[in-house]
C-alpha cells in the first residue's frame, strides 16, 4: 500500500478573489485621488491664463508702437473679443471687440487665442475672452469661462 503524502501547490480560489478585490479597491482609491476632471479643468485654466496674458501683451505692444493709442474697438464696457478669422462686419454686428489690428501681418499676434472650451455662445463668433478699457486707459482682459471658481483677469 502506497500513501500519497505530497501536497498540491498553488492558490485557492478564495485567495485569488481576495487579491483581485484588494487590487480593485486600491485602483478605485487612486482614480478618485487623481480626479481627472479636476486636472483637466486646471489645465484649461492654465491655458486661459496664458491666453489672457498673450492678448494683453499684444495690446500693450500695439500701444507702444502707436504713441500710446489703444485699438479703437476696446471700449469702456466689457466686450467679448471677436474670434480669429471672423469677418469684421460680423464682429461689428454682434457687438464684439475686433482686435484684428493685432493680427494684421502677424505683427503682434499670429491669431487671436480662443477659449479651450470654445465660444461662450454655441456657434458664436467670440473668442471667449472679454476686454475693457478704464478711464485711465488701463486695459483688463478676462476669461469668462474659468472653471472651478477661478477668476482669471489681468489688468495693465
Amino acid at each position: 500500500m502506497k500513501t500519497n503524502n505530497r501536497k498540491e501547490k498553488g492558490f485557492t480560489l478564495l485567495e485569488i478573489l481576495l487579491v483581485v478585490a484588494a487590487i480593485a479597491i486600491l485602483a478605485g482609491i487612486v482614480i478618485l485621488a487623481l480626479n481627472p476632471a479636476k486636472q483637466l479643468a486646471e489645465t484649461r485654466n492654465s491655458q486661459r491664463w496664458a491666453d489672457v496674458n498673450t492678448i494683453l501683451n499684444a495690446v500693450y505692444q500695439y500701444s507702444i508702437d502707436n504713441n500710446g493709442n489703444l485699438p479703437t474697438t476696446i471700449t469702456a464696457s466689457p466686450t467679448e473679443i471677436c474670434g480669429d478669422g471672423v469677418a469684421e462686419a460680423t464682429c461689428t454686428s454682434e457687438s464684439l471687440a475686433d482686435l484684428s489690428v493685432l493680427t494684421a501681418d502677424e505683427t503682434y499676434l499670429v491669431s487671436i487665442p480662443s477659449d479651450p472650451q470654445g465660444p461662450v455662445v454655441e456657434g458664436g463668433s467670440g473668442a471667449g475672452y472679454t476686454i475693457v478699457r478704464t478711464a485711465n486707459d488701463r486695459v483688463t482682459v478676462s476669461a469668462t469661462q474659468a472653471e472651478r471658481g477661478a477668476s482669471i483677469s489681468v489688468t495693465r
